[in-house]
């Protein structure tokens, strides 16, 4: 069990993204539940992680699964109680496994009492929480558009005034330039800290500090102002984990979030190496490895001894990678553990996606199944454009955010034991086959594999502080890496293709430990996906 009472435990952490919506009913409404995080934390144990970070299960309408807040302090009923919730804190804790909330500062819902009360009075103090221009109603101030589709301006007749809204109408950007909104906010996570939250994962946080009239969403001139004040007056215990969503980030931006005098964020989440096999968001294109390898090339030796980052394949916002990257049909296994050992091998902190360590796959539903506001809309837009319904269903299917949020698969019980009702969003048909207990119960399964790739970062200091080298950089074939420290040294081999690829070790890993492998090895050749972790103390 992690010491976390030192500063920087996290480095050596495995964290679990539960999205508690899809992660185990246990009051038959088909919407997971706080009672069901409680009821599977035997499992969390049994993998290994250190720390779950908990999707939002604040009071909200729902509108975006609950990253649409009408209340920080309170627990949405369809979750549980507070009671739920500072039950899951303590008997995680008892585990060693600290709860890290997810935390939505950039929009609070159009139903928190903040904006009812903004958008009913201009002479309300909660007015200035949000960002308002004066104008008429056919006349928005400028032509930004918002993520999830439409104008990023909504018209409020009670005041005559448009606010803005990056995401949806239904998610207004607060203002950061208020200092009051600033001191509601940092009174807010001091009553989480209270409760006995270790930490928090920042929703878009590069985007606090937005100027919409320069047309400026991410990095905006003040943002890191704002992120010093943040740590200063919120996040004050140096154990308290603070991870920052930055789709914005490249590796000179990331160094100052995640700087190591601690003066911002413990670490970021970046996307770059998610972007790779995509024209834009609806447009996917053929994965470059050379590209791929060539991305987390420079982020590990860009943020080393300057910065944090976490590393991941998958989480709420992206389609699985193993039906994405890997082969989700007859190498399902192999591709699965073989992205897991690519990933878990680098420098930074883990956190593995509910449902990966069981290479749960994407689905395919009818677009009316579909659930997700940004898919519902981009469908809507793209037919208005006139693109083929054809072409717009297969890119919902390669890049949508509801092919991964689909209920975890628990068992081959009906609903896959997710609930004894019809689940919010279909359980994926591959439930009989992929499932927890079917995982449990074969020792060469996904889940032994992450399990063993946990324990691993904790017996071996190199996965924490070895230097990463990039070997074969213009294979298409091949992605293998050394990680260097001073007495010991690792290299991971993998083969991200359906085909066996010759392959002989490097000389000083000639007679290395294999510390982990997705086959039992064969002298010369690499069969489909596989992947090696080998391990050799320096003389």
């Amino acid at each position: 069990m992690l010491d976390k009472t030192k500063k920087d435990w996290w480095k050596s952490a495995v964290f679990y993204q539960v999205y508690p919506k899809s992660f185990q009913d246990t009051d038959g409404d088909g919407f997971g539940d706080l009672r069901g995080v409680i009821g599977r934390l035997d499992y969390l144990e049994k993998l290994g992680v250190d720390g779950i970070w908990l999707s939002p299960v604040y009071a909200s309408p729902q509108k975006d699964n609950g990253y649409d807040i009408s209340d920080y302090r309170g627990v949405d009923p369809r979750f549980g109680t507070m009671e739920d919730m500072e039950e899951l804190i303590a008997r995680a804790r008892e585990r060693g496994i600290s709860i890290i909330m997810d935390l939505v500062l950039n929009h609070s819902s159009d139903r928190h009492p903040w904006f009812l009360a903004a958008k009913a009075d201009r002479e309300s103090p909660c007015h200035d929480y949000y960002i308002w221009r004066d104008g008429t109603p056919d006349t928005p101030p400028n032509d930004m558009t918002a993520t999830f589709g439409g104008p990023a301006w909504t018209w409020a007749p009670e005041t005559g005034q448009w606010y803005f809204n990056m995401f949806s109408p239904w998610q207004p950007d607060l203002n950061w330039e208020n200092p009051a909104l600033r001191r509601e906010l940092y009174d807010m996570i001091r009553f989480w800290v209270d409760k006995g939250v270790e930490g928090f994962r920042l929703d878009v946080i590069d985007n606090i500090g937005k100027t919409p009239d320069e047309k400026i969403t991410f990095n905006g001139p003040h943002l890191h102002e704002y992120i010093r004040e943040l740590r200063r007056e919120a996040f004050r215990e140096d154990t308290l984990v603070t991870v920052g969503e930055a789709w914005s980030a490249d590796v000179e931006t990331a160094k100052r979030y995640a700087n190591p005098d601690g003066s911002e964020l413990s670490m970021i989440f970046q996307f770059e190496h998610t972007t790779l096999d995509q024209k834009s968001k609806w447009e996917p294109i053929p994965l470059s490895l050379v590209k791929l390898k060539k991305c987390y090339e420079r982020w590990q030796n860009g943020l080393r001894g300057e910065g944090w980052n976490s590393l991941f394949l998958n989480n709420h916002d992206l389609p699985r990678t193993v039906s994405r990257w890997g082969d989700d049909g007859k190498y399902r296994v192999e591709s699965a553990k073989m992205l897991a050992a690519m990933c878990h091998g680098m420098q930074g902190t883990p956190y593995i996606y509910q449902g990966e360590e069981l290479g749960m796959t994407n689905i395919r539903l009818p677009i009316e199944q579909y659930d997700d506001l940004e898919i519902k809309n981009a469908y809507r837009e793209q037919l208005e454009q006139g693109r083929a319904e054809e072409d717009i269903l297969s890119a919902i299917y390669a890049r949508g955010r509801d092919n991964a949020r689909t209920p975890m698969q628990w068992s081959a019980a009906e609903h896959a034991g997710f609930s004894q009702a019809e689940p919010w969003l279909p359980v994926n048909p591959n439930y009989r086959e992929i499932n927890a207990q079917a995982a449990l119960a074969d020792p060469g399964s996904v889940f032994f594999y992450y399990q063993s790739l946990i324990a691993l970062r904790k017996c071996y200091p190199v996965f924490q502080d070895g230097s990463f080298t990039l070997l074969e950089p213009e294979s298409e074939q091949l992605f293998t890496y050394t990680r260097s420290a001073e007495t010991e040294e690792l290299l991971v081999v993998c083969n991200f293709t359906g085909e066996s690829v010759p392959y002989l070790r490097p000389e000083p890993f000639a007679n290395a430990e294999l510390l982990l492998s997705n086959y039992e090895p064969a002298a010369g050749v690499l069969r489909p996906y596989e992947a090696q972790m080998l391990y050799r103390r320096k003389r």
